[in-house]
């Protein structure tokens, strides 16, 4: 299982270069093709949109070997990124647009994919760990792959971040190809459900995971919603330059990555919910500490969210993974990330007009609903039989000779 879990981190250290990078270079390399900010822009969306379509991609991995699919997912990726050797002038845009497009098509069916792989891969015990691992992994090359990226960018030209990009997930494939998996569930449901209906109906139809995955929902949209308050309180509060907003973003990725390192434990010993609890209320106090007139408090306040959105998150997707049927864990999955993920696209834009009533007002209106978020979880936690304690981590699944397509 050792070797297992450090093909995952891998997987999520290439995986996390290539993706960071590009998101960074598709943005700059439309601005300087077309010269428009508003279509520059739109490259993020791109990436993000195609996650409301989650439980409708995530019954492919259901319905198919999910290693060979995810294989072949990252092995088309990696095409769709060299196509954008074609990109020559202002007539090409659309090529960049319809790559991001397949960033974000790939990111749902990859992602949920290594989520349902991860249980046939690894002892429940050690699903808390790996997946913080995986946090740091991800969140660590936040802060290295976008300075290599435009420094690349800025060197070689679009072209050769293209070609970089595009050697990552030829890797990932060769190191999922790696993974041996031999651990198979016993719980086979006897009737599966098709379409989106049945990750809806398993994802929140138990307290664990319902409580869990919303709480990563609010913590997550309200990061979104506080990004443009943030860039409030640096400019127009604290007078301070705008680059001072990458000092920020790197005390947070330095709060992810131990945040991701100890959350493992902290699952194993309090349970997925309590740890949702948890870091939805640290993201709660980073936010007021921002609002402060001082500019240490607001470095303080960005480690302390940071520690709580990976916490939130880890928390969601081992609670999925813990207490759903393997055979729907492909469609859960993807639904879970939806409604984790999804709510940023009306997030973002909430914030940018709340930002009109001031820089501290969407600060303050995102403490306020993840900390009644975590009074309501905490009180219905309290008010029903247990199913999440660390007791209920241990396993629904055992140990087996599944598929090794699997």
């Amino acid at each position: 299982m050792r070797r297992n879990a450090g093909l995952f981190v891998a997987i999520s250290l290439l995986s996390g270069f290539g993706s960071s990078a590009m998101s960074l270079v598709a943005g700059i390399w439309i601005l300087d093709v077309s010269g428009s900010t508003s279509l520059a822009a739109l490259a993020g969306l791109c990436v993000y949109a195609p996650v409301l379509a989650g439980p409708w991609l995530g019954g492919l991995l259901d319905r198919a070997p999910r290693r060979p699919l995810v294989i072949a997912v990252n092995l088309m990726l990696a095409a769709a990124l060299l196509a954008l050797l074609a990109v020559r002038g202002p007539a090409q845009t659309w090529l960049i647009f319809a790559v991001s497009c397949a960033y974000g098509v790939s990111y749902v069916l990859i992602d949920a994919g290594e989520t349902a792989l991860l249980p046939s891969a690894l002892a429940p015990t050690e699903l808390g760990d790996v997946n913080g691992w995986r946090s740091s992994a991800q969140e660590g090359m936040k802060l290295v792959a976008p300075l290599a990226g435009a420094g690349l960018y800025a060197w070689r030209g679009g072209h050769a971040v293209a070609v970089l990009s595009a050697a990552m997930p030829v890797l990932v494939a060769i190191l999922y190809a790696l993974l041996r998996l031999n651990r198979a569930p016993t719980d086979r449901p006897t009737e599966r459900g098709d379409g989106p209906r049945t990750g809806l109906v398993v994802l929140f139809g138990q307290r664990a995971t319902r409580l869990a995955v919303a709480l990563a929902a609010v913590s997550i949209a309200m990061s979104g919603f506080t990004t443009a308050g943030t860039y409030a309180i640096v400019v127009t509060e604290l007078r301070l330059p705008t680059t001072f907003l990458g000092v920020l973003a790197s005390a947070q990725g330095a709060g992810s990555i131990l945040g991701g390192l100890i959350v493992g434990r902290l699952i194993a010993a309090r349970g997925p919910v309590a740890v949702g609890v948890a870091g939805t209320a640290l993201f709660a106090i980073g936010c007021l500490a921002r609002c402060l007139p001082w500019w240490p408090a607001t470095v303080v306040g960005a480690v302390v969210a940071g520690v709580g959105l990976p916490w939130a998150l880890v928390a969601a997707v081992t609670a999925v993974q813990t207490h759903t049927p393997s055979a729907l864990l492909g469609r859960v999955s993807a639904t879970a990330n939806t409604a984790m993920f999804g709510p940023l696209v009306v997030a973002i834009p909430l914030g940018s007009a709340a930002v009109h009533l001031g820089a501290r007002p969407p600060l303050m209106a995102a403490a306020a609903i993840c900390l009644t978020a975590v009074v309501v979880a905490t009180f219905r936690r309290r008010s029903t039989a247990p199913d999440e304690t660390p007791s209920a981590l241990s396993p629904r699944r055992t140990a087996g000779t599944g598929p090794a397509s699997r």
